[in-house]
């Protein structure tokens, strides 16, 4: 009882802080309600006992993608007149469809009698292990081999891109302080009679 009360719960508030999130003109105002939206799929995701989903939901969208989001929506210089303009005629007839089209899809998917997500749902209660322990199992006996390949290839990938970066070409034009230090009066004027 107090789990349905919990995701009911929760899943207002992600639908509401989703809708704060495009009806928003401020754009600080939208980014901060989209790291509400991300905390509270993290709590159904718990809920669904999927901890290896929340936790990188939490730590990767939320500690790293939208903290850049906002350090990037922080410092564009964003015309907040033309954002406070009322919506285009356009807009709300167009969104209103794809909100319907897209709320018949869901709903059929999820009164189909041989819906995947009914499935799951009873198949749940069945597994004894958590989530992150049944991965590391898969990942490192069936998957090893090509677990580690993807890591000397994303080690390859960073020491590629290093050494790209501190490569210098010797065409670019550069000033030599040196040579600026060093010149003389009778070098830089030449007076002619």
């Amino acid at each position: 009882m107090i789990v349905n009360l919990l995701f009911v719960g929760f899943s207002a508030l992600l639908l509401f802080s989703a809708l704060m999130v495009v009806t928003l003109s401020h754009p600080v105002r939208s980014v901060l309600f989209l790291v509400l939206a991300f905390f509270a799929a993290t709590v159904l995701w718990l809920l669904l006992t999927a901890e290896f989903l929340a936790l990188i939901l939490i730590l990767v969208y939320v500690g790293a993608v939208m903290t850049l989001f906002l350090f990037v929506v922080m410092t564009l210089n964003i015309d907040l007149v033309s954002l406070q303009q009322p919506y285009k005629k356009l807009y709300i007839p167009v969104g209103l469809l794809f909100t319907a089209l897209l709320s018949g899809i869901l709903i059929y998917a999820l009164f189909k009698t041989e819906s995947p997500f009914i499935m799951y749902a009873q198949n749940v209660n069945t597994i004894s292990l958590a989530n992150v322990t049944q991965l590391g199992q898969v990942l490192y006996t069936e998957y090893a081999l090509p677990f580690e390949i993807t890591g000397v290839i994303l080690l390859a990938a960073i020491i590629a891109a290093i050494s790209l970066s501190l490569f210098q070409p010797t065409t670019s034009k550069q000033q030599s302080a040196s040579e600026q230090i060093n010149v003389k009066k009778e070098d830089r004027l030449r007076i002619i009679k």
